[in-house]
């Protein structure tokens, strides 16, 4: 099976929002709050609450209990890769873990996975020396043929470049290594996903890509890729930012590049996964729903513990607190633990597609997968009266710091199509600017994670929902209805996931 392509039609709503590279300018929003005074009224009601919630997680009971949790379950299960039986048994791990803390509607729900294996993986450049290149094949990568691949270099830094005169005649039968510039995940991870079917349009016999990061000490990094239909599929990896730029230094100084790729993988037939759910159900609107989230599944190297184990453990355990503080919402509180979301939000999809009809009811969405560093608030796609809404909420937080807010256009990365205008949706805010220093790379271990840290943000996430599940009121929308704004169609095709 081919990863979910998620095509989405919007009405857009763009009345009242300034938006600066994707963000929202927050002073605009906060501008034009003119909360009603009993509003304001009933979220400041809750500071009692908040300072139980926060202080079981930095004093109480609940100190350092995220961060050992997950590294019990890190420490046994390791990566977690889709498709794979490792992921299902930390699956049933993690199902048997939020039972024995009493949440409540404990279940999994089927999805159909991929399941890609890297086997064994060598380079070695043979001209203008000899050495061992360190490569790391990109998801869903084919092999080399039998006895690999012995070619010259090309060196590119953007794909204008690659399709330049001057360079697309000279590309075929080559090897061509994006030697891109970090300017942003966002834009620089192009290249790791479409940098191999680029390539092959003008006859590159593979495609190495640099490690998109902006920090390196010689760290590969994974993820996934798709080929366009169009093109013949090529072996592609990535390099280290080092290798890569000393290959622009040789091509710039004239040398003759020649490497030598011997790449094996195996693309299975797709697996049965499942999402993992757990509740706390609503005392009053149980057909509402909150839903707090992060993904299980990681790559095959380092042991997600950052991606995406602390936003999927902070997720549960919030409501594994709130459960053991006797907090019960007005709204039904929902942690997911989504499945094979590195090969392209596949478990949300499917999640999508069974709850469709259910979406009218979702009050509100968070997702944590950006790191659970030190808490510095809420980033959220919420229009400008959630915004007022989210501010007031997080001053509750003043005890731990963490009362910042970020407007965004969307929010999360498996919620990211959700909260493009169809549902209010929320990320933790955190000081994470190391975050991809260690994404997808062997380096992502438990000793990225810092216990305190854990603790504040688990409180973040508990006060955050547990508020928002239970105001009287419904957090507000942009439009009355989902489904009569929005067109969603759920198209099986290629989705190389540019926002992961």
């Amino acid at each position: 099976m081919k990863a979910v392509l998620v095509a989405i039609t919007l009405h857009l709503l763009t009345a009242n929002c300034i938006f600066l590279n994707g963000n929202i300018k927050n002073n605009e929003v906060h501008n034009e709050c003119n909360l009603p005074a009993k509003l304001v009224s009933e979220i400041r009601s809750y500071e009692d609450t908040a300072n139980t919630i926060i202080n079981s997680l930095i004093n109480g009971k609940y100190k350092g209990r995220t961060y050992k949790e997950l590294a019990k379950f890190v420490d046994k299960f390791g990566a977690r890769v889709s498709g794979t039986e490792n992921l299902e048994n930390a699956i049933d791990y993690a199902l048997h873990t939020m039972e024995q803390y009493d949440l409540e509607n404990v279940h999994g729900e089927e999805v159909k996975v991929p399941h890609w294996v890297r086997n064994y993986e060598a380079a070695e450049l043979l001209e203008p020396r000899k050495a061992n290149v360190p490569v790391l094949g990109l998801g869903n990568s084919v092999s080399t043929p039998e006895g690999g691949i012995e070619a010259e270099v090309i060196v590119v830094d953007t794909f204008d470049q690659l399709k330049s005169e001057n360079v697309s005649k000279n590309v075929k039968g080559k090897i061509v290594v994006f030697n891109e510039n970090w300017i942003s995940y966002g834009e620089s991870v192009k290249y790791r996903s479409h940098g191999a079917s680029e390539a092959s349009k003008l006859g590159a016999v593979a495609a190495l890509v640099r490690s998109v990061t902006p920090f390196s000490m010689s760290t590969l990094h994974t993820g996934w890729q798709e080929y366009d239909d169009d093109v013949e599929k090529i072996p592609t990896a990535s390099i280290t930012k080092e290798d890569a730029r000393s290959f622009q230094r040789y091509q710039d100084r004239g040398d003759k590049i020649v490497l030598r790729l011997n790449l094996n993988y195996t693309r299975y037939e797709d697996s049965q996964s499942r999402n993992s759910v757990g509740e706390i159900k609503g005392s009053t609107h149980p057909n509402k729903v909150v839903l707090v989230s992060g993904h299980i599944d990681s790559w095959d190297v380092g042991v997600g513990a950052m991606d995406d184990g602390g936003g999927a453990f902070i997720s549960w355990y919030a409501l594994a607190v709130l459960k053991g503080l006797g907090l019960r919402a007005k709204r039904t509180l929902r942690a997911v633990l989504w499945t094979a979301e590195e090969p392209g939000l596949v478990g949300w999809s499917a999640y999508n597609a069974s709850h469709f009809h259910e979406l009218e009811n979702f009050t509100f969405v968070m997702e944590s997968d950006e790191g659970t560093f030190t808490p510095l608030g809420i980033e959220y796609a919420a229009g400008t009266e959630g915004g007022c809404i989210i501010q007031e909420i997080v001053n509750l937080l003043a005890p731990i710091n963490a009362t910042q807010t970020k407007a965004s256009s969307s929010v999360g990365s498996d919620i990211s199509f959700w909260t493009k205008s169809l549902i209010p949706g929320a990320s933790l805010l955190n000081a994470n600017s190391r975050y991809f220093w260690f994404h997808h790379t062997a380096a992502d271990t438990m000793d990225v994670l810092n216990p305190d840290n854990m603790d504040k943000a688990a409180a973040v996430w508990a006060v955050v929902s547990y508020v928002i599940a239970d105001l009287n009121d419904e957090f507000p929308r942009s439009r009355d209805s989902i489904t009569k704004d929005v067109k969603i169609n759920l198209i099986a095709n290629n989705n190389d996931n540019e926002n992961k």
